[in-house]
């Protein structure tokens, strides 16, 4: 497998020949089903393109110039299923980096064809690109400073406060605090809204990456961060910091995650389920899990189970 950066011109003249192709036949029979362009190009190129973050550990990240992780795995096991299902017997697979700004537009523009990250699936990015089923259970956590002050914590836990207890203090203790989030996350809109609705008075600094928003509460310059709870998990656990982080045993939100295509693709997208849906019901998968995130619970396999499709 190879990482690339960028679209070959090759990719480009497959894909201009397929629209042509489409428009043509479009153009004879108005009422033709879509084509299927993605399947098209990869069945004309004999490649396929799937798109990482970086900094997404452990769903995507980089190791030693190579595309890793869950999502990665997840994504290498999809397109053992587009080769066999499209009969190819040599298909290339190339990992192309993408960044939180451009991940969505690498989709649109044809740079990828499937999106190997940790991205929430919303109705407002349904306007962008079309999901898979879900692949993780996630939604917004916290991590701080372990010498946080204890009721900054108990708040955010959702526990009792320890001492006197009075209206409005929860909304006290947050106040004249700093919070930082990740720009362009569904974390930074969440914010915004808790903020207005509980009327906290604090500031919020936005964070180009995860590893920017732990540096931020390491230095003192953030009293929480807020994101994906898999990846502050990940930096509370497994990090050089480790020691100086505690996060909090607390889901803000219920966000699955999802891989991404191209919206309206849905000959890609049947593949893609249907991968992952046969996937979840096999023994392999608790493996699989358990390389990131340890061996999986009775609840976690049942979220599995109850997203993949019957046949």
């Amino acid at each position: 497998m190879q990482i690339a950066g960028s679209k070959s011109p090759q990719r480009q003249r497959v894909r201009l020949a397929a629209f042509l192709i489409a428009s043509a036949a479009m153009a004879l029979l108005p009422f033709a089903p879509a084509v299927a362009a993605t399947l098209d190009q990869v069945k004309a190129s004999g490649k396929l393109l799937l798109g990482y973050r970086a900094d997404a550990r452990p769903f995507s990240y980089d190791e030693g110039g190579k595309a890793a992780g869950y999502t990665v795995a997840l994504c290498e096991k999809v397109a053992e299923t587009v080769k066999t299902e499209l009969g190819l017997s040599a298909m290339t697979v190339e990992w192309v980096p993408v960044t939180l700004e451009d991940r969505f537009s690498a989709l649109r523009d044809g740079k990828i064809d499937i999106l190997c990250g940790a991205d929430t699936a919303t109705l407002e990015r349904r306007k962008e690109v079309s999901f898979s089923i879900p692949i993780f259970p996630s939604g917004i956590g916290a991590i701080l400073r372990r010498d946080a002050p204890a009721p900054l914590r108990e708040v955010l836990a959702g526990k009792p406060a320890a001492g006197p207890v009075w209206r409005g203090s929860p909304a006290r203790i947050l106040n004249k605090k700093t919070f930082s989030v990740v720009k362009g996350t569904t974390g930074e809109k969440w914010l915004a809204e808790r903020m207005q609705r509980f009327h906290v008075d604090a500031s919020v600094s936005t964070a180009d990456s995860y590893d920017a928003g732990i540096q931020q509460v390491l230095e003192g310059n953030s009293d929480v961060f807020f994101g994906d709870r898999p990846i502050l998990l990940e930096a509370a656990t497994g990090g050089s910091s480790a020691s100086e982080l505690i996060l909090i045993d607390r889901l803000f939100t219920n966000e699955p995650l999802a891989i991404a295509m191209e919206r309206g693709d849905e000959d890609l997208r049947l593949i893609v389920d249907r991968t992952l849906s046969r996937l979840f019901r096999s023994g392999e998968f608790r493996d699989l899990y358990a390389k990131w995130f340890g061996e999986p619970d009775d609840s976690t396999l049942a979220f599995y189970l109850q997203n993949a499709l019957p046949e």
